[in-house]
């Protein structure tokens, strides 16, 4: 199962990616490109997740 997260502005994504990374989340590279607006993150137990900015 992969979960996306919403956000409601850039600033929201911002902070969800600040909480997730507190929590011992990190930042993994799936081939997404520069413009893509999105944020994949992996969990501790290495399960993926993307933050998705505001719409």
């Amino acid at each position: 199962m992969h979960v996306d997260l919403t956000s409601t502005s850039l600033d929201d994504q911002q902070q969800t990616v600040r909480r997730a990374l507190e929590l011992g989340g990190r930042h993994i590279d799936v081939g997404q490109l520069p413009e893509e607006l999105h944020v994949v993150l992996d969990d501790p137990e290495g399960n993926e997740f993307c933050v998705l900015p505001g719409r």
